[in-house]
């Protein structure tokens, strides 16, 4: 059995070598703070990810593939300096029957070292292709040391947590809850009141899947999805921020259905919630088949953007105010998963 360190995996971002990639990871060929692609950032971790897992399944099923089940939340401590390198660490924490959950690290070597981030995906091992594709039982760590064994179990205490956050997201209001929505439907009824509405704090874009998308054969690479998910969702979050948002966390990204090539997206963004310099946007990802026999969610996902001015000081954001009870329910949801989020520390990024 191999040990979680013999699963190490690290990939490197030669910013300050290498111009041209430099210049396709920037926002604004301007020397501003916080100029990384953060949507392309989310795109190479999904492949990191992808790479550690496969090296460890790939030595008992040489022909298996992995894809991506879920991202857990991501918060963002730093931004990114552009002046130096970039590091993805990853190491596999836990395997289960057919599952494995990768923690990669994000860094910047220097004096201190920067700690941009830390993230977990969970990766499902796959054998065959398209309907007769079956999961395969792998075989488990050998958690040798205290702090691999502590990762392990940080592993399954946040699936066990994710789900029963589903289930609390899924309760009905307490009564501080009911009376915040109360309040907010209730300053709608003003005479005078000129609030922004969230059902009008949307955006939406089509397109079409086409093979250099793919990843494996007939499937597009869902680091693509979660890039343009979170592109359009920055822009949506524009719409409300009177300064300037930029990333904060990634609250959970949830993959349902594959997409296959000649696919047509929809991708839908929406505001629901703000508060503070704090701002939610729900985006989901609706995949129609080429011969429109088939219509599923593909993805869905809730982006946290902080309002923050030139030197990244955070600035207030407008009140965002729900309409209807299914603008109440995301509201609520955002509410009640933003709270843990803000607790763990996503104020401080400079």
């Amino acid at each position: 059995m191999l040990s979680p360190l013999q699963t190490s995996f690290t990939k490197v971002l030669s910013l300050t070598s290498d111009e041209a990639l430099k210049r396709r990871f920037m926002v604004l060929d301007v020397p501003i703070q916080a100029n990384m692609r953060f949507g392309l950032l989310l795109e190479v971790l999904d492949k990191v990810a992808e790479e550690a897992a496969l090296n460890y399944v790939n030595q008992f099923f040489p022909d298996a593939r992995v894809v991506t089940a879920a991202i857990d939340n991501i918060i963002i401590r730093h931004v990114t300096d552009m002046s130096r390198d970039v590091h993805f660490k990853a190491r596999i924490n836990h395997v289960g029957r057919s599952s494995l959950e990768i923690g990669i690290r994000v860094e910047q070597p220097g004096v201190p070292v920067r700690h941009i981030a830390s993230c977990y995906f969970t990766m499902v091992a796959r054998s065959g292709m398209g309907e007769g594709a079956v999961s395969v039982a792998l075989p488990g760590l050998d958690y040798g040391e205290d702090i691999e064994q502590q990762r392990a179990d940080k592993a399954l205490q946040r699936r066990k947590e994710y789900k029963q956050q589903q289930a609390r997201l899924n309760e009905p209001p307490s009564r501080e809850e009911f009376q915040m929505l109360t309040d907010l439907h209730a300053a709608q009824d003003d005479p005078g009141f000129k609030g922004l509405l969230a059902g009008k704090l949307t955006a939406d874009a089509w397109e079409r899947m086409y093979p250099e998308q793919e990843n494996v054969p007939k499937k597009i690479f869902g680091g693509y999805l979660i890039r343009r998910a979170y592109e359009l969702s920055s822009i949506c979050s524009e719409q409300i921020a009177p300064n300037r948002p930029i990333a904060a966390a990634v609250n959970r990204i949830n993959f349902f259905h594959p997409v296959r090539m000649g696919d047509t997206l929809h991708y839908t963004t929406r505001v629901v919630y703000t508060k503070g310099s704090f701002i939610c946007v729900e985006a989901n990802i609706e995949r129609i088949s080429r011969d429109k026999t088939t219509k599923a969610l593909s993805n869905s996902c809730l982006f946290t953007f902080v309002n923050v001015d030139d030197d990244l000081q955070q600035q207030p954001v407008p009140q965002v105010y729900p309409t209807n009870y299914g603008e109440d329910a995301r509201y609520l949801m955002a509410h009640r998963s933003s709270q843990t989020l803000i607790a763990e520390g996503a104020n401080d990024l400079s």
